[in-house]
C-alpha cells in the first residue's frame, strides 16, 4: 500500500526516535521542508538529549506514537539514526497507522521502522534526514529526489557497471537497509519476509569479517537463496582487511555466487553524501546488464 502522496500545506512531523541531534539540524530541515510548501511541525521531545538518545524511551515512544496516530500528520521525518529504535519498536502500536498510512523517511537505525512498516504492506522512504536537508543545497539530487517521491514523482536510477555485478532482470518488493540493523532483527517479529523480494544493504564502520559473518548467516540460513535480487549500497568507513584476502565487495559477491538473480554493486545510497532516496516496501523493476544497473520505481 502506498501512503497518499503529499500536496502543498500537508503536515510533516519531525521526530527523533533514536539518537539525539543538534537542534540546528532540525531548524535547517524545517526550513527546507517549509520551502516545499509543507506545514512542518516537530515532536515535543525531538530536541531532547538523554545520554546518546533523543529522550527517554517513554519520551521517544510518545513522540513517534503521536505522529503515527495523528490524522493531521501526512508524513514523518526521522531527524537522525544512531541507536535507539530497537528499545521501543515492540512498544509501538501500528494499528491506526496501518488503517491510515503516511510516509516515513529516514535511514540507518530507522531501518527497523522500515522493516515494521514493510511487514504491514506499506511503503516508506529510505532517505536523507535532518542534517542532510540542512547541509545539502536545495537543488542537490538527493534533496530533489526525496521531494519528488513524496509528491508522487517516481525515479528511475541507473548505476555504472561494476566488475562484480551479476546480470539479470527481476521484479520484487524492495526491502532492507542497514545490514547490521537488519541482523539485529533476525528471528524476531520484525524480521523481513525475504522470499521473492529484492534486498538492499548498506553499512558503516564495520570490520570486513563482521560483514562476512553477517552475509554467511544470511547464506546458511537460506535468506539469500530466497531473494529475487540484491542491491549493494555503500559500505562506508569499512576499512579493508588484507588478512581477509578479499575485499568487502568480493566477500558479498562470494556469498551470493551460487544464485542466479541480478546483483548490483556500488549503488549510491547509505552513510554517504551521495545517498539517493529509495521507496521501500513496494514492487520495483530491477535489471543489471553489461553497462550497469537500473532500478525503476
Amino acid at each position: 500500500m502506498t501512503p497518499p502522496y503529499l500536496k502543498p500545506n500537508d503536515q510533516i512531523r519531525v521526530v527523533s526516535p533514536s539518537g539525539n541531534i543538534e537542534p540546528k539540524y532540525i531548524v535547517g530541515a524545517k526550513k527546507t521542508l517549509s520551502s516545499w510548501g509543507l506545514n512542518v511541525t516537530e515532536g515535543k521531545f525531538a530536541r531532547t538529549k538523554y545520554g546518546r538518545f533523543a529522550g527517554t524511551e517513554a519520551q521517544r515512544i510518545a513522540d513517534l506514537q503521536e505522529a503515527l496516530d495523528d490524522p493531521s500528520v501526512n508524513a514523518i521525518l526521522c531527524s537522525r539514526g544512531g541507536y535507539g529504535v530497537a528499545q521501543i519498536i515492540d512498544k509501538l502500536d501500528f494499528s491506526i497507522f496501518a488503517k491510515s498510512p503516511k510516509w516515513l523517511i529516514g535511514f540507518s537505525d530507522i531501518t527497523i521502522l522500515h522493516n515494521a512498516i514493510s511487514n504491514l504492506g506499506i511503503a516508506s522512504i529510505h532517505g536523507i534526514m535532518a542534517k542532510h536537508l540542512t547541509q545539502f543545497p536545495a537543488d542537490s539530487i538527493h534533496v530533489q529526489k526525496c521531494r519528488e517521491i513524496l509528491f508522487g514523482q517516481m525515479p528511475t536510477y541507473t548505476v555504472p557497471k561494476h566488475r562484480l555485478n551479476k546480470f539479470g532482470i527481476a521484479e520484487g518488493k524492495l526491502i532492507g537497509g542497514n545490514l547490521s540493523v537488519l541482523m539485529g532483527l533476525r528471528g524476531s517479529q520484525f524480521d523481513l519476509v525475504y522470499k521473492n523480494n529484492i534486498l538492499f544493504i548498506e553499512d558503516i564502520a564495520e570490520r570486513p569479517y563482521h560483514i562476512d559473518r553477517m552475509m554467511q548467516n544470511l547464506r546458511f540460513s537460506g535468506v539469500l537463496a530466497q531473494l529475487s535480487g540484491l542491491v549493494v549500497g555503500q559500505f562506508s568507513d569499512c576499512e579493508e582487511d588484507p588478512l581477509m584476502k578479499k575485499s568487502v565487495a568480493q566477500l558479498i559477491a562470494d556469498a551470493v555466487s551460487e544464485y542466479d538473480y541480478p546483483v548490483c554493486f556500488n549503488f549510491p545510497a547509505g552513510h554517504v553524501d551521495d545517498n539517493l532516496p529509495l521507496k521501500m516496501g513496494e514492487i520495483i523493476h530491477f535489471e543489471v546488464v553489461k553497462n550497469g544497473g537500473k532500478l525503476i520505481f
